[in-house]
């Protein structure tokens, strides 16, 4: 194992994480911290950055992926919560909302007249090429690692030297929401990344990718996992501080809708319409790679799963799907993801550390039963809150939960779930010992 392939497996993990919204949502943290940016922007990286390596590190324990880390709570809650993620991140979500921004930042700003047309066609042109390299997975590291992702970071380190020449606005006092608690407010804005969630998909092809360059001990191959996660900690941090520093210096510019429209005025305002096309080579090479992986990372898992479909039946269904999908728009993608998304991410960030502490409770079923459990009562009402649906009727007991009020709500009945399973656990343990002592 060469320190070259380390890196190229870093580099691709980089580029696999790093979609359209690991631009737009730093520089929109930018804008509204202000002062605070760095407070706000340490929180991101916690769980835009950290959470996702330790994930991936987390998969590299286990022998069959995040089924197997899911079905240490029952194996059918790990086949079917690892089907709802990969769908959620996959054709359901992530891949035709990131073909979507490509679309809107990369090739809407040169049509005169942008239509539901021109998005067929241009949708048409890019699930081809994502249907191409996706057909061949053992090259992924090389295409991706070697080629797209130095392309990819040549083009944001462009962006970000010229903001240090050309942009000259002022920062900004916070806006409300980063006044008090700049830290946890940065914190929860790094979930809209999802990294963590599809670290779940995307830690099997880092382990795979080692695996197939003869790394088989297991704590060779975590330890490995984590070299190339710190490559790709390096990388997004770095990103990650940068752009949304440009963020902060746009907020006297002028007012934006979104993270996009900060993106897209900053790039103008430093190099014109050269700097709009830059921004669509960015916007471009990040959501290609990241609907590449999230393809293969789709079509391995149920073609695995669903033994009478190969491969490449899975992609070529993956690939239709996130097609018509796509087509719907950027606006109703969203609004029928976010539920989903509310209610799954606790979750799994709950399993990944129960991953990683598993060993003070000897990987009890019962500890993780009890803290999924416990956890999913409140990213139920989190995720149906987001829906729209009425739940004014729990809102006097859960407003009582610590650090509700940030969004953090989930802990406290996770860390009550772990604590009464592990009570369980040793009931269990004990009653078992006493009638093996009578016999």
């Amino acid at each position: 194992m060469k320190t070259r392939d380390i890196l190229f497996i870093g580099f691709t993990l980089f580029a696999l994480f790093f979609g359209a919204g690991n631009l737009i949502y730093p520089v929109s943290l930018g804008m509204e911290a202000g002062t605070s940016y760095f407070a706000a922007i340490a929180g991101f990286v916690l769980t835009g950055v950290g959470i996702p390596v330790i994930t991936v590190a987390g998969i590299s324990l286990v022998r069959n992926g995040a089924v197997e880390l899911a079905g240490r709570v029952h194996p059918l809650f790990g086949i079917l919560f690892t089907s709802v993620i990969y769908l959620a991140i996959g054709p359901f979500f992530g891949i035709p909302r990131a073909a979507n921004v490509a679309y809107e930042i990369g090739v809407s700003p040169w049509l005169s007249h942008p239509s539901s047309g021109t998005l067929l066609l241009f949708t048409l042109v890019f699930f081809a090429v994502v249907f191409w390299v996706s057909l061949n997975p053992s090259k992924l590291v090389d295409r991706i690692g070697q080629w797209l992702t130095p392309a990819l970071f040549l083009a944001i380190v462009g962006l970000v030297v010229g903001s240090f020449f050309f942009l000259d606005g002022q920062i900004q006092p916070p806006e409300e929401k980063y006044q008090t608690q700049p830290f946890f407010t940065g914190f929860i804005e790094g979930y809209l990344t999802m990294d963590a969630i599809a670290a779940l998909a995307f830690g099997i092809l880092v382990v795979h990718s080692f695996r197939s360059r003869g790394v088989e001990n297991e704590k060779t191959l975590t330890i490995k996992t984590l070299q190339a996660g710190l490559v790709t900690a390096a990388g997004l941090t770095g990103v990650y501080v940068s752009i949304g520093w440009i963020g902060a210096k746009m907020a006297s510019e002028g007012t934006y809708a979104n993270g996009s429209a900060i993106l897209a005025a900053a790039s103008k305002l430093m190099y014109g319409e050269v700097g709009t096309l830059l921004l669509g080579i960015i916007v471009g090479l990040a959501c290609f790679t990241t609907c590449v992986g999230l393809t293969v990372a789709c079509g391995q898992f149920f073609s695995e799963r669903v033994k009478f479909l190969s491969y490449k039946t899975v992609v070529t269904l993956i690939t239709l799907l996130s097609f018509g999908v796509a087509n719907i728009g950027l606006n109703q993608i969203i609004a029928y993801s976010v539920p989903v998304l509310v209610f799954v991410y606790p979750i799994a960030i709950v399993l990944v550390i129960l991953t990683f502490t598993g060993g003070l409770f000897h990987h009890s079923k019962y500890v993780y039963r009890g803290a999924i459990f416990f956890t999913a009562i409140l990213s139920l009402y989190d995720g149906l809150k987001a829906l729209g649906a009425d739940v004014t009727f729990a809102e006097p007991w859960v407003s009582q939960l610590p650090l509700f009020s940030l969004n953090l709500g989930w802990m406290a009945p996770a860390l009550v779930g772990v604590l009464l399973g592990g009570l369980y656990h040793l009931i269990k343990s004990a009653a078992s010992a006493s009638e093996g002592y009578q016999g």
